[in-house]
């Protein structure tokens, strides 16, 4: 519009500087002369016609030059907003990727967290029985060693220094001999074969007593406490 009302006034000036110098070129200057001028240039610039003139079609091309550009610029508009929305839908569609392997990452991990933790239970069960069965084993060695110290140490001991003769009774080969435990006080029954503390009675009679033998080793309780 600022093009339109350029254009106008730039014509109007045009013309009537053409018509001054026309009228200037043919008439003295006068003041008469001046005043029907200034008649004639108002009556030429009333009785102008716009339509169908020069000035029309400058003015009809500029106007088409910027309904043109207009529509030009509308539709770089359109192709832009098109590509914005196309540009919104991938981007859209990416984050639903993203979202959606986001969710299966978490749920492997959750998965494989879960897989660890029972692995961690089933070996920390695992190492409390293993402690369990060694400390047991241990244990049983120890009271096994204990066991053995005790059986050497009594095994080593002189029988005499445990047990009493008290009588031989029988006769024949059905002689038994009665014996006090010095430590307990108890009186035990042996015959011929019978074991004590590891010792085999191998004989019993009146004048040797008891005899006992262990590893080639004898050993004898008499009534009378002598070996």
């Amino acid at each position: 519009m600022r093009n339109k009302f350029n254009i106008w006034g730039v014509a109007f000036l045009g013309m009537m500087v053409m018509c001054g110098g026309a009228i200037g070129a043919t008439t003295p200057n006068t003041d008469d002369d001046a005043t029907a001028m200034e008649e004639l240039s108002a009556d030429s610039v009333a009785a102008y016609q716009v339509d169908g003139s020069l000035f029309q079609q400058i003015t009809d091309l500029e106007q088409e030059k910027v309904l043109m550009q207009l529509e030009k610029e509308r539709a770089q508009l359109d192709l832009e907003l098109d590509r914005l929305a196309a540009e919104k839908i991938k981007l859209h569609m990416e984050i639903d990727t993203l979202s959606g392997r986001a969710e299966a990452q978490q749920q492997e991990l959750e998965t494989e967290k879960a897989k660890l933790e029972a692995e961690a239970a089933r070996l920390a069960r695992e190492k409390a029985t293993l402690e369990s069965e060694v400390e047991a084993a241990a244990t049983r060695a120890v009271t096994a060693s204990v066991r053995a110290t005790i059986a050497d140490d009594v095994s080593a001991a002189p029988l005499s220094d445990n047990y009493r003769l008290i009588n031989v009774i029988g006769a024949g080969s059905q002689l038994q001999a009665t014996i006090e435990d010095l430590t307990t006080g108890q009186n035990k029954r042996l015959s011929v074969g019978k074991t004590l503390d590891g010792y085999i009675v191998k004989s019993i009679s009146l004048d040797d007593g008891v005899v006992f033998v262990k590893d080639g080793v004898t050993q004898n309780l008499n009534i009378g406490g002598a070996n």
